[in-house]
């Protein structure tokens, strides 16, 4: 019987790239979305199974949650980031919403069933979890949380037999960094600052969560790993 996962954010950018990884290597995959377009565009015929989710709606998370009788991993991708407008705080408190508190959301939800089959989570912190970015306030604060978060999720579970990390990725190749690798000078500064000299790629991250899934990791727990090329903030 393969293991299942859900993916939250699972049809677009980091999320499908992981979704994709962990399909290939055998889980049986729920990626879940919040647009209905993403789901109706993204390639089912893998068999990986789309689900509509918002995980700032406790109904959503918990009606997901509840129609599944097994569930062996969490990997928590739904994000957003609204770069130069996070100083306003109705744009603030809803990055945090998603970021932060939807990890919490969605990781609360699947602990009971987590706890039965002795699964495993890992959130999506970041590289700005370790250093503040001027134009995404509340995305970077999020990502910070979402580190100490999973750190402390960690602590608590353990006894339950759950594991938690959390991977940060670097500069990636998704939809959210296309254009800064559209502009030149933006993109030169970034790898000017990547000692390997080049943007992520999606299954990158999504090899590092594979591993913090499997029994090779298995006394692996509260940890946050980055994924980013070597990038040294200035």
């Amino acid at each position: 019987m393969k293991k299942t996962v859900v993916v939250t954010g699972g049809t677009r950018g980091i999320g499908a790239g992981v979704s994709q990884v962990l399909n290939r290597a055998g889980w049986g995959v729920i990626a879940a979305s919040n647009s209905e377009q993403e789901i109706a565009a993204f390639d089912a015929s893998t068999g990986i199974e789309l689900h509509l989710l918002d995980v700032t709606d406790e109904q959503s998370v918990s009606s997901l949650f509840s129609q599944l009788d097994n569930l062996h991993a969490l990997v928590n991708c739904a994000g957003i980031l609204q770069r130069g407008a996070e100083y306003d705080m109705a744009v603030f408190q809803k990055v945090i919403d998603v970021n932060l508190t939807g990890t919490m959301r969605c990781c609360v939800a699947a602990q009971p069933l987590l706890a039965k089959s002795g699964g495993a989570i890992v959130n999506t912190a970041s590289m700005l979890s370790t250093f503040g970015g001027p134009l995404v306030p509340a995305y970077a604060a999020s990502k910070g949380g979402v580190a100490q978060l999973t750190k402390s999720l960690a602590g608590k579970w353990a006894d339950d037999g759950i594991r938690v990390n959390a991977v940060a990725p670097g500069w990636i190749e998704t939809e959210m960094t296309q254009g800064l690798r559209d502009a030149p000078e933006r993109s030169d500064a970034i790898l000017g600052r990547t000692p390997m000299k080049r943007w992520g790629k999606v299954e990158e991250v999504g090899n590092m969560v594979k591993w913090l899934l499997s029994d090779e990791a298995s006394f692996v727990t509260g940890s946050v790993y980055p994924v980013d090329g070597g990038y040294k903030a200035l």
